[in-house]
């Protein structure tokens, strides 16, 4: 398993990085733009007649289309797809690799405990 891990790292790292990046900059442009959505409720009750149409030129929206892969075309949406099962995967195999140095440590007899040097 860790093997799996370290390899694939090298391929999804860069788009792992390129999607959390864009993802907080949809963010903090979110906030400084001050256009949040609306809740649930306000949006079932339909929409206000005064409401500003959306814009499809907006910064948020350019950084969306990044972070969906959407701007790649399909290959891009491909990629993001397989960006987030890699991300399940390093999740998953972090995990089991940390429960197995702990297990190791248990059978040594070694300091118990969560953390470790």
């Amino acid at each position: 398993m860790r093997k799996w891990h370290r390899w694939l790292v090298v391929f999804f790292g860069v788009f792992l990085l390129w999607i959390a990046g864009t993802g907080v900059a949809m963010q903090v442009v979110g906030l400084f733009e001050g256009d949040h959505d609306e809740p649930a409720a306000a949006q079932v009750a339909g929409p206000r007649p005064a409401e500003r149409p959306e814009r499809k030129d907006d910064l948020r929206h350019e950084i969306m289309e990044l972070h969906s892969g959407e701007s790649f075309g399909a290959l891009g949406t491909v990629i993001n797809t397989l960006s987030g099962v890699a991300l399940l995967f390093f999740s998953f195999s972090g995990l089991w690799m940390y429960i197995q140095m702990w297990r190791n440590r248990a059978k040594r007899n070694l300091k118990p405990g969560w953390f470790w040097k």
